[in-house]
């Protein structure tokens, strides 16, 4: 039988697996010696049968009921013994840290005796009626699944009546009328009375936290952080200490570096006479970390002093949960700390110049997802804006967008295309579908560790929190700055994350200096560069340094292949040659259409030569020594025509004012003779090649004559020739042939030897599974997984997205979109069986890969595993496939 059940003592930080994130912790601090109180962690594994089975395995009970003993004998009393209670915590604990998803209880073992025995004990009759009163409206709410603002309301209709309107300033009377007022909303709202028996309250906890796993907020915070769905939570319980007894205790959050800016100094944020949720929850705002040197020096001095322990044990960033009770310091949980993107880069460069980590650790502590964050725009720096006030700068960047007042509304606006600030006085874990739906969040209450802060840093949305200053009033829906300027919802506000800084209207944005040192406009060595820059420069040397994959951009012209070359771009692996067809260009191809005789054909194509000759040689240049791959054209001819519907009505307008409309009626007539039910599965790519005569032979001699003269100039054109939607070797072969043959002949022409690779896109099935006869004749494979992954789903981008994929992601179809991140089961499975057929037939073969995924941090690291020679992707990308082709091969 599985042991369910460690006692701290008895686990490390290794054990996450098992003990989740916040019970491995506190395993490893207890065993660092510091002051941790005893408790014990209720393992992952039980929480997977619970969910399994709707019930606790067997022999879990006993286990429980074996390591309460012993925590009882070390504390020296018991649960809910009436003179001199023990009271314990019941928290939740995944692998991956999750703030706020899933439920905690706090003074488990308070009933109507031993409330009395806690205020005797303890000296303070407040203090015990508060804890009884918080144990009530947070059982309620997590295990009887009462709705918090029953509570809430009644809370502050208690102030109200009293004249306050601080927590604070209520007495021990008011509290006790409280915990009368919470247990009539119990009995109201679940038949039955609140549960006196403590152990009746642990039990019924632990099971609240079991079922939290799979709580619409948890499951919703999973699919965004992509964790996986079968881990479960442990559960830790802990004795409990007490924060809320007095001014001379507190409770309070602390970072060993600043998470939003990665500098090293004293975050963090305290709150005198509070327990543990109300820093998180912001109900209260708090002071400084700072600020309790003041308040309580001998407790700050041992904070220092564990806090430089953890972090020299973790060698990271440490979150650090404590509290104070009358002066006694004691830590409840700690952890490698969520960071900003640009935190995330500083702290690697710190840690890198103090001899904590090392280059390869490094470049496994930043993400390409970090690093996208830092090439978004931000406000200029002179940039004027009405400054409505300021908070925190809790999570950086720009961000605007009109302002809305509840999660719901940010979610519509949201999906109508609005951008929006989600503004409220402090968010909870329900707000999480808004928060991920808004550009930026704006709470008026809370510090740089509240919900809003925590949870906005970990999405990179951008974050100003604790903006007193601001009163934002949710039930009228506006908020009102201290000028007496009064902003409704839908009215447009700016935040700066970076600042703290709230302005009424849109303020204009710049590039990042991050974007700006990727175009070579910031030499990381001068002046002009900060630290962030010059820290973003080390790690991309040293993945470009330790990277297989080479990476390449998908650019249809010359403007966008400098641009990714200048990112960093090794070559242009996906040149569209359709778009070159748009524009004025349409005309001609609506020629090519609509040609009823091989003259009239030969003419069209004659005319589009040239142009495409000058396209392929602007885009030659650009990357002047580095291979550019062509595709020939590949999408169906009807894109290139009229709207089937508009040309419809123009010929019946016509008609009905007898006017001529010959050219349109036959356009009409060319429309419905190209008219397929699936023209993504219809007449396209090679196909178009082998029915329309001389189609590809114009394209091939296009590329070939720009190659020839930038060679008789002196330069070093690298064109590589792709034909697009290959089924079969024997498609491939005709075009190949065909290709080659008019290579000879303009190189014979201009006097110089054209000698440049046919390769082929894999982006059927049945190319997949017979890429070993392919190779036979395609000298390179480029995978094009963005058609790839619609064929083997059987389902068209274009509609499936708007009509079922949201349904999909919530009900856990998808964890996310695979045209976001590569389906590595099913189309990744075509990819190692074409890979390694294509490599046993055609040993040298190049591969690549040059859809949407070429960019995506998680679908890089598969194309490393997979054995392919590069990635391609959009030129704004090619920074993130470069840092995360080298964390791949950091990770071997």
């Amino acid at each position: 039988m599985p042991k369910y059940v460690y006692e701290f003592a008895e686990g490390s930080k290794d054990l996450k697996d098992l003990l989740g994130g916040k019970g491995a912790n506190l395993a490893e601090m207890t065993n660092l010696g510091l002051p941790v109180p005893p408790g014990f962690t209720i393992t992952t594994e039980a929480c997977r049968y619970y969910l399994a089975h709707e019930a606790v395995p067997e022999g879990l009970d006993s286990e429980i009921d074996a390591k309460l003993s012993a925590l009882e004998r070390a504390m020296g009393k018991r649960l809910g013994q009436p003179d001199d209670p023990l009271l314990v915590s019941v928290r939740s604990g995944a692998k991956f840290s999750m703030p706020g998803m899933m439920e905690t209880v706090l003074n488990i073992g308070l009933n109507d005796e031993s409330v009395h025995g806690l205020a005797a004990q303890s000296g303070d009759e407040r203090f015990a009626w508060d804890s009884y009163r918080r144990l009530i409206q947070m059982f309620g709410k997590t295990v009887q699944d009462i709705g918090g603002e029953l509570f809430d309301d009644a809370f502050e209709e208690v102030k109200r009546q009293k004249g306050v309107t601080d927590d604070l300033d209520l007495d021990a009377a008011d509290h006790r009328k409280l915990v009368d007022l919470f247990k009539g909303i119990v009995a109201e709202h679940t038949g039955r009375e609140f549960p006196a028996d403590p152990r009746e309250q642990m039990d019924l906890a632990i099971r609240a936290v079991f079922g939290s796993w799979n709580a619409p907020r948890a499951v919703l915070y999973r699919r965004q952080e992509r964790i996986p769905v079968d881990l479960g939570t442990a559960v830790n319980v802990c004795a409990m200490v007490f924060g809320n007894m007095g001014m001379d205790s507190g409770t309070g959050v602390a970072f060993t570096r600043d998470p939003a800016s990665g500098r090293q100094g004293v975050y963090g944020d305290y709150l005198q006479n509070a327990q543990g949720e109300d820093v998180v929850a912001g109900i209260r705002n708090t002071v400084p970390l700072a600020d309790l040197e003041r308040i309580d020096p001998d407790s700050y001095a041992e904070l220092l002093s564990i806090m430089e322990t953890l972090e020299n044990h973790y060698r990271d960033l440490c979150d650090i949960e404590f509290t104070i009770e009358r002066g006694k310091l004691w830590m409840l949980q700690t952890r490698v700390g969520k960071r900003t993107a640009a935190a995330a880069f500083r702290i690697a460069d710190q840690l890198i110049d103090q001899g904590m980590i090392t280059l390869d650790e490094a470049v496994s502590r930043v993400t390409g997802d970090q690093l996208a964050q830092l090439m978004f725009p931000r406000f200029a720096e002179d940039a004027e804006g009405h400054l409505l006030g300021s908070g925190m700068n809790a999570s950086p960047g720009a961000a605007v967008g009109k302002a809305v007042f509840d999660s719901y509304t940010a979610i519509k606006w949201a999906r109508s295309g609005e951008s929006v600030i989600l503004c409220r006085r402090e968010t909870n874990p329900d707000d999480l579908e808004g928060m991920l739906s808004a550009a930026g969040i704006l709470t008026s209450r809370g510090g740089k560790t509240s919900h809003a802060a925590v949870v906005a840093r970990g999405m990179g949305k951008t974050c100003v929190c604790g903006a007193e200053e601001l009163a934002v009033d949710t039930k009228n829906r506006r908020l009102t700055a201290p000028g007496g300027e009064v902003v409704e919802e839908g009215d447009v506000i700016s935040i700066d994350g970076t600042s703290g800084r709230v302005y009424l209207g849109e303020v204009p944005v710049v590039a990042s200096p991050v974007v700006r040192y990727f175009e070579g406009e910031i030499d990381p060595a001068s002046d002009e560069a900060d630290d962030l820059v010059r820290a973003v420069d080390r790690i991309m040397h040293y993945a470009d340094a330790a990277r297989r994959l080479r990476v390449r951009a998908n650019a249809d012209n010359a403007e966008d292949a400098a641009r990714a070359r200048r990112m960093g771009a090794e070559g242009v692996g996906l040149c569209r040659t359709e778009h070159m067809f748009l524009g004025d260009r349409r005309q001609l191809v609506e020629r090519l259409i609509l040609a009823d005789t091989e003259d009239e054909q030969q003419e069209a194509l004659d005319r589009l030569l040239p142009l495409q000759r000058d396209d392929f040689a602007e885009a030659f240049s650009a990357m002047d020594g580095l291979p550019v791959t062509v595709r020939l054209l590949d999408p169906p001819l009807h894109e290139f025509l009229p709207d089937i519907t508009e040309l419809s009505v123009r010929v019946a307008v016509a008609e009905s004012r007898g006017e001529k409309h010959e050219n349109d009626l036959r356009l009409l007539q060319a429309v419905h003779k190209l008219h397929e039910q699936n023209p993504m599965l219809g007449l396209r790519g090679v196909r178009l090649g082998l029915v329309v005569p001389g189609l590809f032979t114009m394209q091939v001699r296009a590329i070939a004559q720009a190659a020839a003269q930038l060679l008789s100039e002196g330069g070093r054109p690298r064109p590589e020739i792709m034909i697009p939607l290959v089924g079969t070797v024997q498609e491939l072969e005709i075009i190949r042939d065909e290709s080659n043959r008019v290579l000879r002949e303009v190189g014979a022409e201009y006097g110089v030897e054209l000698d440049f690779p046919v390769g082929t896109m894999i982006e059927l099935p049945r190319a997949a599974l017979t890429a070993g006869q392919i190779a036979e004749s395609a000298e390179f494979f480029s995978f094009g997984t963005n058609d790839l992954t619609q064929t083997v789903w059987g389902f068209s981008r274009d509609d499936v997205e708007a009509s079922f994929f949201s349904a999909y992601l919530e009900k856990g179809v998808f964890g996310v979109s695979p045209f976001e991140s590569l389906d590595t089961e099913g189309v990744g499975r075509l990819i190692d069986i074409a890979v390694a057929e294509g490599r046993a037939a055609r040993p040298g073969i190049k591969l690549g890969i040059c859809g949407e995924h070429g960019g995506d941090p998680a679908s890089v690291h598969f194309f490393h595993r997979a054995g392919l020679d590069y990635v391609s992707c959009s030129p704004f990308r090619v920074p993130v496939a470069r840092l995360e082709a080298g964390r791949a091969a950091a990770r071997g």
